[in-house]
This record gives C-alpha cells, structure tokens and sequence, in this order.
C-alpha cells in the first residue's frame, strides 16, 4: 500500500487544466523544487536549481531596482510640479510688497517648507520703513554677509544652490523662527552687473528635508527665474 498521499482528482484536473497558476507562484515553485532535491537524494546536486535560485534572486534585485527607479521618477516629476507652480505664483504679484509677502506664504506653502526669506546685502541699514513693512520675510546685510553664511567663512566660492542640515537656524535671518529650522536650502542670487548679491534662503523644521545628497537642478532653475522676477523690480 502506498504512503504518498493521493491528489485530489478536482484538483489535479484544476493543475492541468491551468498549469500557469502554477508556474506564476513562486512560493509554490520553491516547494516542488524542494520535493524534488529531497527526492533525488542527498548525494546528487541539482545544478538546474542552483541556476534558477541565482537566477530568481537576480530578478528579485532587477525588481527592486525597477522599483527604486519608478519611485525616484514619481518623485522628481512631483517636485518639478511643484517648483513650476510657486513659480506661476510668484509672478502673479503686480506690487513689489505682495510679491515678497507671498514668498514666506503661498510660495513656500506650495513648496513645503516652513519659511522662505530673502537676503539683499546693502551699504544702508535696515532702519528704512519700507523694510520694516516687510516684517521677517526681508533682511538686509552688509556686504560680504551671504558669502560668509554660505562658505560658512572659509575662502572658497559659494555655490548656486547649498542645501544642508543645521542645529539651528541664525537668527539674523529667520527671526523668531530661528530656533525650528532644522534643514535649509540657500540660493546664491545675481542681480547683475554692479548690484550685490542677494540669497533666497528656505528653512524647514524637519532635517531630512535638504541635505548635501540632493540634486539641486530644481533649485538651480527656482533661483535663476527668481533673480529675472527681482531684476525686473530693481529695475
């Protein structure tokens, strides 16, 4: 009398009606495998399942791969919308005030960060009442100051974007918010020809959210429309 248990005849006549549900379960493929070696013997090595374990785990990273591929695409296209609609907002402003105030608003609430402020170095103070209007969005700086902040005083050249994670934010720029900021993203601005720099400076609580190992290719095209839009009221 036979030991092996025998297969029901329903499902046999399932099995090869559809051998794909089968072949397509890899959980069940790993098992008749398993059978099978446990069948050969302990002395005979099935190269055949060797060949399709590496095979199966190189799929499985192929995968992976594919997977982390997709998901850094869904990922770049959601901050390229993003960086094209607070451009679209930035430029709706046809007052210079209103186009500042809705930096620190709907433009950095459109692009998730907590704070956005604008540094423009400048012989003069700022005691003058137009700035003061401006509240913390506006800092003025003397000379030299956003070099400085953004080589951290070593004497290298800034660079356009600097994205980094911080203890705390300064309080010469963000104010009362200083002490959340926690990640910023600093954006070197060019006036032009025989005007000072200027820095647009976005600051978040969370410190994962800029750091060194980012592209900046977004923040790159962001600042240089920015730096056109702030020409054009210098002007």
């Amino acid at each position: 009398m036979s030991s092996k248990p025998e297969m029901n005849d329903h499902l046999r006549e399932k099995i090869i009606a559809q051998p794909d549900v089968i072949l397509d379960d890899q959980d069940l493929m790993r098992a008749l495998i398993a059978a099978n070696e446990r069948a050969m013997g302990g002395n005979i090595v099935d190269l055949r399942g060797i060949a399709m374990e590496r095979l199966e785990a190189r799929l499985d990273r192929l995968e992976d791969t594919h997977r982390s591929v997709i998901a850094a695409a869904y990922e770049n296209l959601a901050g390229t919308n993003q960086v094209h609609r607070a451009i679209l907002r930035m430029l709706d402003p046809v007052e210079f005030e209103t186009f500042l105030r809705d930096l620190d608003g709907e433009v950095a609430h459109i692009l998730r960060v907590d704070s956005v402020r604008l540094v423009l170095e400048s012989v003069q103070n700022d005691s003058d009442p137009a700035v003061r209007r401006l509240g913390d969005v506006l800092s003025v700086a003397e000379p030299g100051f956003i070099k400085s902040y953004l080589t951290s005083g070593r004497d290298v050249p800034a660079r356009q974007v600097t994205l980094r994670q911080i203890e705390e934010g300064d309080m010469r720029i963000y104010g009362r918010d200083a002490g959340f900021v926690r990640s910023e993203a600093c954006l070197l601005l060019d006036f032009g020809a025989d005007r000072l720099p200027g820095m647009l400076v976005m600051g978040a609580e969370d410190p994962h959210q800029f750091s060194p190992q980012q592209g900046t290719d977004l923040l790159a095209f962001f600042a240089g429309v920015f730096e056109r839009t702030m020409r054009r009221w210098l002007s």
